[in-house]
């Protein structure tokens, strides 16, 4: 079993920054893919990014490639969503998940999701 917790939200301005934090416990961190989804109220949970147990390979979704950044830190269990150039349509509740079974890119493929963090971008 593996808990996950984000933090890191917020309300920013377009073209403002936030990172995003997912803290991880229980079974071994360093060995699942980490990904971040987001959803957005009336619309269904979607590919953010991805990265893998050793940090050597990420995956982006097309619309925060270049203004995105993965990362993780396997020592402290955690995973980070550097987010620039914020854009009105990023706002949504940001999860974090693993426990990969599957597509990296598909959300039922996780088996691990933590509660959510809200990030509004106002225009």
């Amino acid at each position: 079993q593996v808990q996950l917790v984000e933090s890191g939200g917020g309300l920013v301005q377009a073209g403002g920054s936030l990172r995003l934090s997912c803290a991880a416990s229980g079974r071994t961190f360093r060995s699942y893919v980490m990904g971040w989804f987001r959803q957005a109220p009336g619309k269904e949970r979607e590919f953010v990014s991805a990265i893998s147990w050793s940090g050597g390979s990420t995956y982006y979704a097309d619309s925060v490639k270049g203004r995105f950044t993965i990362s993780r830190d396997n020592a402290k269990n955690t995973a980070y969503l550097q987010m620039n150039s914020l854009k009105p349509e990023d706002t949504a509740v940001y999860y974090c998940a693993t426990g990969l079974t599957g597509s990296i890119y598909a959300s039922k493929a996780y088996d691990y999701w933590g509660q959510g963090t809200q990030v509004t971008v106002s225009s």
